[in-house]
């Protein structure tokens, strides 16, 4: 932490404002009411927010001074599910599709995440890192304030330790916090394709170890789907993960429901994500689990698929997550603010809804809900100021205007 000051006055309203320092979780019908006040100042010393008052309030002195011009201030958003580190991107399989190929169609044509596997094995390190550098501060100007990224471009030993230590790199030298997540099981290689027993005993014996070993990540990551991974390897492989300390953060219930819920939460994960697919079985275990949902609406919006049902879940009394899902596949943006729109505008969410699941639920679903997601004393001084708006309804609806003003990043304006 440095010792230097910043004020930030003149602030319209100031949203997810926590003053006690106690927000936490969000479900049911909590997400549609969102505390904030009106005609504020925050003063932020080093990386911390210190003080938040009400302009009549607004500390005189010789602090350095940022006017917001009456915009309002949000905390940043937390993505809390990304694929930021990859070699090439997949436009030719965007075609695919709008010629109608199916998801699986091109992943058994050699596309899918064995392409970007092949790809990425070719890679240099320093190549990854400058891209996914870029990227970082693609989605930082967006707004983004904390990131979690995954492996699992890699699918070997050697190329998914390389994919770990760029993210390593990469945290090293951000000035966001990120964690990282261990997707060795993302898909099967095809040096493995009639041996799936051999590849999850290469993740279990040998990558998870030597990853444990170097501290390369914070969770693990499997992919249940039909044609990826079943719930009993799942289980197996989050076991595995469970006796290195590391947390299942798990794809699930993209295309199908087939138990990949059920065997998250017997495993203790602390995330499903994705959810497209949910039945109301799978609804009604989530309500009876400490376990985080994760909704990627940008994916079923760029692969023209079922959007996962936020509206049932909410009015069910779950709480949600909302992440952006950056891939090169699926989801190619890590627009965080159009997450929100197709949050409201496709999966029926209201905006204080979509701000909870993008702010203080994201940092739940990354275990840093005492640290990120609400602007409150003590936390970490990431923040957006916007344009001056009506509303917070604006955010969604203006969904192609770049609202967002300025950015404060570790208590200093990000430029």
């Amino acid at each position: 932490m440095t010792n230097g000051t910043l004020l930030i006055k003149n602030i319209r309203r100031i949203w997810q404002y926590d003053p006690d320092s106690t927000l936490g979780w969000q479900s049911g019908a909590q997400m549609k009411q969102m505390n904030h006040l009106e005609n504020g100042w925050v003063l932020c010393q080093g990386d911390r927010i210190h003080q938040i008052g009400p302009m009549d309030s607004c500390p005189a002195g010789s602090h350095p001074e940022l006017d917001a011009g009456g915009g309002d201030l949000l905390p940043s958003w937390v993505d809390s599910h990304t694929h930021l580190v990859f070699a090439k991107t997949r436009e030719d399989e965007f075609r695919y599709r709008l010629e109608g190929m199916s998801y699986e169609e091109i992943a058994n044509k050699g596309g899918g995440i064995l392409n970007s596997a092949y790809r990425l094995r070719e890679t240099e390190e320093e190549v990854l890192l400058e891209g996914a550098r870029k990227r970082l501060q693609e989605v930082i100007r967006k707004g983004t304030g904390a990131i979690e990224i995954k492996s699992g471009y890699g699918l070997t030993l050697e190329s998914e330790l390389k994919m770990l230590r760029v993210i390593r790199r990469l945290r090293e030298e951000s000035p966001i916090p990120i964690r990282a997540t261990l997707l060795a099981a993302h898909a099967l290689p095809k040096e493995f394709k009639d041996n799936r027993e051999g590849y999850i005993r290469l993740i279990i014996n040998y990558i998870l170890p030597r990853v444990a070993d170097e501290g390369l990540a914070d969770y693990i990551d499997t992919f249940c789907e039909k044609v990826f991974f079943q719930p009993a390897e799942m289980e197996q492989i989050l076991e595995a993960g469970s006796r290195y300390g590391l947390k299942g953060k798990v794809h699930t219930n993209q295309f199908y429901s087939i138990g990949g819920i059920q065997t998250a939460i017997a495993c203790g994960a602390l995330s499903v994500d994705h959810m497209e697919v949910a039945t109301d079985q799978d609804i009604a275990d989530l309500l009876n689990s400490n376990v985080y949902p994760v909704l990627l609406p940008s994916a079923p919006f760029f692969l023209r698929d079922h959007y996962p049902p936020a509206r049932q879940m909410i009015d069910a009394g779950l709480g949600v997550v909302l992440a952006s899902d950056y891939n090169p596949g699926t989801s190619p943006s890590g627009n965080m603010p159009l997450v929100i729109a197709l949050a409201c505008t496709q999966l029926r969410m209201l905006p204080e809804e979509a701000v909870h699941a993008a702010t203080i639920n994201g940092a739940c679903a990354l275990e840093w809900e005492e640290d990120l997601g609400s602007i409150a004393p003590g936390k970490r001084a990431n923040m957006m100021i916007t344009q001056p708006i009506p509303s917070l309804a604006y955010l969604p609806y203006a969904f192609g205007s770049d609202w967002i003003e300025k950015r404060i990043l570790n208590g200093k304006e990000f430029i």
